[in-house]
């Protein structure tokens, strides 16, 4: 009990001490103030930038496998160029690998090509030509908003029918349906019988916003003779990942005519290679982020500390009277120390008013938002950091002789 009225009583002290001396209290602030507003602003842009990299790496599958000649990630120009020199992935071997592939629901072979893409007087410049089968919605995850995916007997004929992605439908569509409009990619005329639900432009090429997906025999009449297939592969169950992803290397290996023991000639990746890129990215920046924090709280500190020496010589008399009629080390000690910690969160309160219009504009381009967990370790930094700061100012003033405190002058 007698700690909660010593707490009471300091906490009246400290805020009659702080509001005495506003302009000097203000200015010891400062530091945490950057202090605070720096982890804010970090927690809420690394909180906004998980959500945004799930949600879009969540349209790339964790079943899904992809096959390719190049790795999703090459660290060096030597890697690329033996990556180049690798031969392409054909369409025989594609058919191949969907007759012995035991372990997936689906497969789906792509390629990929730039072109514009007209309708009527509207153009759109670099637009993403993919074709692909009918299995390509299962693989990709594509929902449909308007129309209908592609057919299997489409996919294999000749009909030029197309899906497009949701960027590339806006901007060539304003206010007719694209649904049954016929659109024209290079010098054919492709009829619209589909648009994709939005996926969002986090990875920029494996997304199929700005992208026409069209059968995969007219890609290969029409736009590329002889092109470099990707594959997509998704597993029968998640939990068989790896088994189905060795069946699959096993698979190309003996398609591609690899010898025991020679290295594989194109890549298997998946999505769990994003998701520990993304890991230690995020690892870099939180460690940037904490290390510019910790510089900006450890001046704020040191201003804090030297606030509460000048205020403990300022007081020593008044410590020196409370001493002589009865209050303990303890009593001085929590004074002081709540004193700093107001201080600091005090700060924290203004750093938090200053940061928030600031999370405004993150939330817009990241989808972060100042969430009560990011405030609550703000005060509590700011609380922590007051302690520390004020610990040895209490600690002198608690051990300050009450005579000779009361002979200050």
């Amino acid at each position: 009990m007698n700690i909660v009225i010593e707490t009471i009583e300091g906490l009246r002290i400290a805020l009659g001490a702080i509001w005495a001396n506003k302009l000097r209290s203000g200015l010891a602030t400062l530091g945490i103030v950057i202090g605070i507003v720096t982890v804010t602003l970090m927690g809420t842009a690394i909180e906004g930038l998980n959500r945004s990299f799930l949600e879009a790496v969540s349209t790339i599958g964790a079943d899904v496998l992809y096959v390719q000649r190049f790795s999703w990630f090459i660290d060096s120009w030597e890697e690329w160029i033996k990556s180049e020199k690798r031969q392409r992935i054909t369409l025989a071997q594609v058919k191949a690998v969907e007759k012995h592939m035991r372990m997936a629901q689906a497969i789906a072979p792509f390629a990929e090509t730039r072109r514009p893409v007209k309708y009527k007087n509207r153009r759109s410049d670099s637009v993403t030509v993919i074709g692909t089968t009918d299995q390509f919605q299962f693989t990709k995850g594509v929902s449909i908003t308007d129309g209908r995916f592609m057919t299997a007997p489409e996919a294999e004929g000749g009909r030029p029918i197309c899906v497009l992605g949701a960027t590339a439908a806006t901007n060539l569509f304003l206010i007719e349906p694209p649904v049954g409009n016929r659109i024209r990619l290079g010098q054919q005329l492709f009829e619209v019988v589909g648009v994709m639900e939005k996926q969002g432009d986090f990875f920029g090429d494996f997304s199929v916003d700005n992208a026409v997906i069209i059968p995969l025999q007219q890609f290969v009449s029409s736009f590329w003779h002889y092109p470099d297939f990707q594959i997509q592969v998704k597993v029968l169950e998640l939990a068989r990942l790896e088994d189905a992803k060795e069946e699959l290397r096993g698979i190309m290996r003996r398609i591609r005519r690899l010898a025991p023991g020679a290295e594989d000639d194109f890549s298997i990746d998946q999505q769990e290679m994003f998701l520990n890129m993304f890991k230690r990215v995020s690892r870099t920046i939180a460690s940037v982020g904490l290390f510019i924090t910790g510089l900006s709280l450890f001046v704020g500190g040191i201003g804090i500390m030297n606030i509460m020496f000048v205020s403990v010589t300022e007081r020593t008399r008044e410590i020196g009277i409370r001493k002589a009629i009865g209050a303990k080390r303890r009593a001085i000690l929590t004074q002081f120390l709540i004193e700093a910690a107001s201080i600091c969160v005090l700060g924290g309160i203004l750093a938090l008013s200053i940061a928030y219009p600031v999370t405004l504009l993150l939330k817009k381009y990241l989808g972060g938002a100042m969430s009560p967990t990011v405030v609550g370790i703000a005060l509590a930094v700011a609380a922590l950091t007051g302690i520390v700061s004020g610990f040895f100012p209490a600690w002198r003033a608690a051990r300050l002789n009450p005579v000779d405190a009361l002979r200050n002058e």
